[in-house]
């Protein structure tokens, strides 16, 4: 297609061809840098949400180095953080090998970029699997806590204000008769996973046999740290409660605000699917650089299109990690 001329001022218009090349990138370049600035406003306004609503119940926001302490094979142990960096770490070293796939492939170094490509793959694989162990982790939780009538959190610690999981200290009850009236009706099939292993009846009996015991709020101290009531009060604030909480979900979650499990499964699950998609993406490059068909063409254009994708999840994950585990 050949450019266009204006009668007004007998200048150039771009129509689309080869012949003139914006900022002197190619079209698909310009079509994946579109779809790049569209997508990082997408991000952009789902962190700002999350920004704000932070803020506004900045009391009882969960502190990230009690959400995240899981490290595989290490049960038990506690390791804030370390997991996610090392999920970190893995993702970014997969953009540099993205990096030198792309220079490889301007040297039309077929062979390399192929290794390249392999290992980016490897990285985003290993990164996805990770984030999904992160959420069974998430979803299950580790410690239990009670939600009140009023919808406040009580967690459970012992004198030292070291946490303690539901399992240490409640009670099996004989189950008792429950008259269900309208306003307690349930369904006839109810799942077993929404069913908590205790009851509010087991925890308040096993807090009563456990006098060192206390509870902890889900409000933050001004140092920053959940403020932990005397027995005597916690004694009256567990005999408001009304629900058994164990994990997280889109209803509520054993850590803190509602807010933040809802944010963490849209925004890091999003996240995931731009990942996942960019793995899938990479994989099929991958087989077409194996099949030579960018070698026939002399040119590994399509390398760097994907890799120009690649890099935009990576600096993604980098705002997301910041906002979610580290401010």
């Amino acid at each position: 297609m050949e450019a266009t001329v204006t009668t007004a001022n007998n200048e150039k218009t771009w129509g689309g061809g080869h012949e003139i090349q914006p900022l002197g990138a190619s079209y698909g370049k310009m079509m994946m840098w579109f779809f790049i600035v569209s997508d990082a406003l997408t991000f952009s306004g789902f962190l700002a949400a999350y920004g704000f609503s932070r803020f506004k119940f900045i009391e009882t926001w969960p502190l990230a180095d009690e959400v995240f302490t899981h490290f595989p094979f290490m049960h038990g142990v506690s390791a804030p953080m370390y997991y996610v960096a090392l999920m970190t770490f893995i993702l970014i070293f997969s953009s540099v090998t993205m990096v030198l796939a792309v220079d490889a492939g301007h040297q039309l170094k077929k062979t390399k970029v192929a290794i390249y490509m392999f290992l980016t793959i490897i990285g985003g694989l290993i990164f996805v699997g990770s984030q999904a162990w992160e959420w069974k982790n998430f979803i299950k939780g580790e410690y239990g806590a009670v939600e009140t009538v009023g919808g406040s959190l009580l967690q459970f610690v012992d004198k030292d204000g070291k946490r303690v999981a539901l399992e240490e200290f409640a009670v099996k009850l004989p189950n008792q008769p429950e008259e269900l009236t309208r306003a307690k009706a349930k369904w006839f099939m109810e799942s077993a996973e929404t069913v908590p292993t205790y009851s509010v009846a087991d925890i308040q009996a096993g807090f009563k046999a456990h006098p060192e015991l206390l509870i902890r709020t889900e409000h933050l101290t001004a140092e920053k740290k959940k403020t932990v009531l005397s027995r005597a009060e916690s004694e009256a604030r567990l005999s408001q409660a009304k629900y058994v909480v164990e994990g997280a979900n889109l209803t509520r979650n054993e850590y803190g605000s509602k807010l933040f499990a809802d944010f963490f499964f849209f925004i890091t699950g999003f996240h995931g699917f731009h990942v996942f998609s960019g793995v899938i993406i990479n994989i099929i490059i991958f087989f077409n650089v194996l099949l030579g068909t960018y070698e026939k063409r002399r040119s590994y254009e399509m390398v760097e299109k994907v890799g120009l994708y690649w890099h935009f999840v990576d600096l993604v994950w980098v705002f997301v990690f910041t906002v979610f585990y580290l401010v």
